[in-house]
């Protein structure tokens, strides 16, 4: 090891960190789940939507390993629980 690489900082994700953060301090919601999208790469995306304070917001999101285990939890037209900012309501996940 050498000497500058004891003082290096490891970089985390910031999408891994962004998730993290909505799980442990982001306000709970419902989403409505309008489909799952395939990307030119083969990842699987999750379309939803949700309502904060009377706006409507529409996303996607990536899906991890353990979503992917229960697909059939995300069919068109039913609710998934979702953690949001509540200072930027648009930063979403659905857990």
């Amino acid at each position: 090891m050498s000497f500058l690489a004891r003082f290096r900082r490891n970089k985390v994700d910031p999408e891994v960190q962004r998730r993290a953060l909505l799980l442990q301090r982001g306000r709970i919601g419902d989403a409505t789940i309008l489909g799952i999208l395939n990307d030119e790469e083969g990842n699987q995306l999750l379309s939803y939507c949700y309502t904060v304070a009377g706006v409507d917001y529409e996303t996607v999101q990536l899906l991890d390993d353990e979503q992917l285990s229960r697909k059939d939890h995300y069919l068109p037209g039913s609710r998934a629980p979702l953690r949001y900012d509540p200072r930027r309501p648009a930063n979403s996940v659905v857990v």
